[in-house]
């Protein structure tokens, strides 16, 4: 004898979860994948070894920096602009760093990238207390001579010209130091 119909056991309904369960923990884990933050890789660039490219430019003070006139002395290069978050966070760092160029023998240069209003640039400088040349890149083509794609960005020229450490990404102080040490200065 056979049982009604309303006896027979119940059908499982999690079965049909199972192939969008599958498809959502797929596409789960090719965003994590995909949205996960690089292994921080050390920043490279073709002028490592190199001269560094000469430029001209003028300061938002009115003067002129020319690179090649630097010669003799390390200096430091670094490309910002007012609007960049990174550049905010380095700010103190080049602000220690330009109360010590005098004594230390060598020069701090900004260069500023993409600066798209001089008042914002000129109330960054103010608010950070940057004491060192801070020069206006309008043709774009230092940064171009540089291969700039973003900032900031931070070369270490030793006394000869010779582009000795490259650095990309906002500065903090242990990074920072790798690249005074190469060019033989005290660390901050």
């Amino acid at each position: 004898m056979t049982a009604p119909a309303s006896a027979e056991r119940p059908r499982r309904s999690w079965p049909r979860f199972l192939p969008p369960l599958l498809a959502f923990l797929v596409v789960a884990l090719l965003g994590w994948l995909l949205l996960r933050p690089a292994p921080q890789a050390p920043a490279t660039s073709s002028l490592i070894g190199r001269a560094a490219p000469d430029f001209t430019l003028n300061t938002l003070d009115g003067q002129t920096v020319q690179l090649s006139k630097l010669r003799g002395q390390p200096v430091i290069l670094n490309f910002w602009a007012s609007w960049c978050g990174p550049c905010q966070e380095e700010a103190p760092l080049f602000h220690e760093l330009g109360t010590r160029q005098a004594a230390q023998g060598f020069k701090v240069v900004g260069v500023l990238f993409q600066e798209t209003d001089e008042a914002s640039a000129r109330q960054f400088i103010a608010q950070h207390g940057l004491n060192y040349a801070n020069a206006q890149d309008k043709s774009a083509d230092t940064a171009i001579a540089y291969g700039i794609a973003g900032i900031p960005d931070t070369f270490f020229i030793d006394g000869a010209g010779k582009v000795q450490h490259f650095d990309r990404g906002g500065l903090n102080r242990e990074r920072l130091n790798v690249g005074l040490e190469k060019l033989g200065l005290p660390k901050l």
